[in-house]
């Protein structure tokens, strides 16, 4: 038997006894949510991202925002009185990665669709002051002048039909001329437009 004091002067030990405990701790709380469908299987009316849609949401990415806005709301009445009902596992299965984040210098986003008009959203990526007078958030004018390359789009979707979203071949085939012409702001507008629009009506 391997007492206490031992344990604590033999960092090797140690080190392989807390490794071992972490992973079986570890395995404990993940292998159950990996078998729940509810976290498996997309949520009643999600669907993949249409390809403008995933062009803004690789902007948002790009540009940083998740560094500032979360996109999950916590089953606590502070948050759902403020951003609607709380988050779901099946909303992010086509997520790759989610964007759940921690941070809220701004608003969390995850029910930000439909809750202004494309123009409110232009206008407030342009210049955030504008709309919102205390607002500490940079503006992306630059979004408004460049086009999206539309060449890349069908490797993007076939990449994630890869890893399980469920892209069929016609759409990835259509996908080029579906974002073709777009600015980078059109695209990272359809994004933000369609964010938790699925199941606010839950």
């Amino acid at each position: 038997m391997i007492n206490h004091d031992t344990i604590e002067r033999k960092v090797g030990l140690l080190g392989v006894l807390v490794a071992i405990t972490v992973s079986i701790g570890g395995l404990a709380e993940i292998i159950p949510l990996m078998m729940d469908p509810q976290a498996t299987e997309a949520a009643p009316g999600v669907e993949p991202y249409a390809p403008l849609a995933l062009e803004g949401r690789d902007i948002y990415v790009r540009e940083g925002c998740y560094l500032c806005h979360s996109q999950m709301i916590r089953p606590f009445r502070a948050e759902t009185e403020r951003y609607g009902p709380y988050s779901l596992a099946g909303e992010t299965v086509y997520d790759h990665p989610f964007q759940f984040g921690s941070k809220r210098t701004g608003p969390d986003l995850a029910r930000v669709g439909g809750r202004y008009t494309d123009e409110w959203h232009r206008l407030h990526l342009l210049n955030p002051r504008d709309l919102v007078p205390e607002s500490n958030m940079p503006g992306f004018p630059w979004l408004d002048e460049t086009e999206i390359d539309a060449a890349r789009t069908p490797g993007k979707m076939r990449a994630l039909q890869i890893v399980g979203v469920p892209y069929t071949d016609e759409q990835i085939s259509a996908s080029t001329s579906a974002v073709e012409g777009a600015t980078e702001m059109e695209a990272l507008i359809a994004y933000l437009q369609g964010l938790g629009t699925a199941v606010t009506g839950r």
